[in-house]
């Protein structure tokens, strides 16, 4: 394993800083897996493991690590296919992605970690728990992880295009320069009046290549089958497999920013949780993106995070109810 230093990012209010952070290459099947760390004040102190979603990368976990404030070592790895870990080669899958974790604890020697995950991580997250449940000591799902029925018909690409929209379609656009880039995020509507120095460094991450031809670093593939894995009930079925009980925290709204979130108290019902096993938060003016990436999705985050890491003297998380 090696370890690169990075240094902060300046935050969006000018009295904080992004806490710096370490650049890792951990081993696994096929390769080196790109993960980002950022080192609590206390080097016995927990460990978070935090898993991106189908077209992200770790860096978008650094506004949480902010508001976790060095209290829990935050580790973020690029799942493989995507972001530093884009040329990994398969097999893909959610299975894959679970396995790859196990992995990472591994070759960290962290021991037990606090696991959680947001969208398609959540569902890793999930598969993870069940795979490695010697893994963790507490899980948290954030906008992801139920998975619902899917209907008959559509072709798979179709179903997952329909649900991530633009996130999909641009793994085949090119870019001349990395303002472009920005520009076609700042268009994005789920990031309106969000922007900061997070979400930027974030979505430059993602960039590969040369100008005036910048891609995407996600693997097409890889996004292909882990969306069409994330829909069968060995993946979606997980959370209800889970060893130990976990929290689900849900945004207010979608992808798009659209008032229907991916869930909402009808869709929570039908999906049969038990209350037991899963317990659902929403989390008020979010969307699927600005939960983890805006300031105040970020801070509630963080704070779960704390109180299931057992951290002393944190406060209950705001903004947040009982479902």
């Amino acid at each position: 394993m090696t370890r690169t230093p990075r240094n902060g990012m300046t935050a969006a209010r000018q009295d904080t800083v992004v806490p710096a952070h370490e650049e890792l290459d951990v081993p696994v099947p096929g390769g080196k897996l790109a993960v980002s760390r950022w080192p609590a004040d206390d080097p016995g102190a927990p460990v978070v493991l935090a898993l991106h979603g189908i077209t992200a990368n770790g860096l978008s976990w650094a506004r949480v690590a902010h508001h976790l404030a060095g209290r829990v070592t935050l580790v973020a790895p690029d799942l493989r296919g995507r972001g530093r870990s884009g040329r990994l080669p398969g097999p893909y899958g959610i299975a894959a992605h679970a396995d790859d974790m196990a992995a990472v604890v591994d070759a960290l020697g962290v021991g037990r970690v606090v696991l959680t995950g947001h969208s398609m991580g959540a569902f890793t997250a999930a598969l993870t728990a069940v795979r490695h449940p010697h893994l963790l000591t507490a899980l948290l799902l954030v906008d992801g992880g139920v998975g619902f029925p899917v209907p008959a018909g559509p072709d798979p690409d179709e179903l997952i295009t329909s649900v991530i929209g633009p996130a999909m379609r641009r793994l085949s656009m090119t870019f001349p320069d990395r303002e472009a880039y920005r520009a076609f995020w700042q268009g994005h509507p789920a990031f309106a009046g969000s922007w900061s120095p997070w979400v930027d460094a974030y979505i430059q991450r993602d960039l590969v290549g040369e100008e005036p031809e910048l891609r995407s670093s996600c693997s097409l593939e890889a996004v292909r089958t882990d969306g069409v894995d994330q829909l069968g009930e060995e993946v979606s079925g997980a959370v209800r497999r889970l060893p130990r009980p976990a929290v689900l925290l849900w945004a207010e709204r979608g992808l798009m920013d659209e008032p229907q979130g991916l869930y909402d108290d009808q869709r929570l019902a039908t999906a049969d949780l038990d209350p037991g096993l899963v317990r659902t938060r929403l989390v008020p003016g979010t969307n699927h993106y600005t939960i983890i990436v805006g300031d105040e999705g970020a801070w509630v985050v963080a704070r779960h995070l704390l109180a299931a890491a057992g951290v002393a003297g944190t406060e209950g998380p705001r903004a947040t109810r009982s479902r």
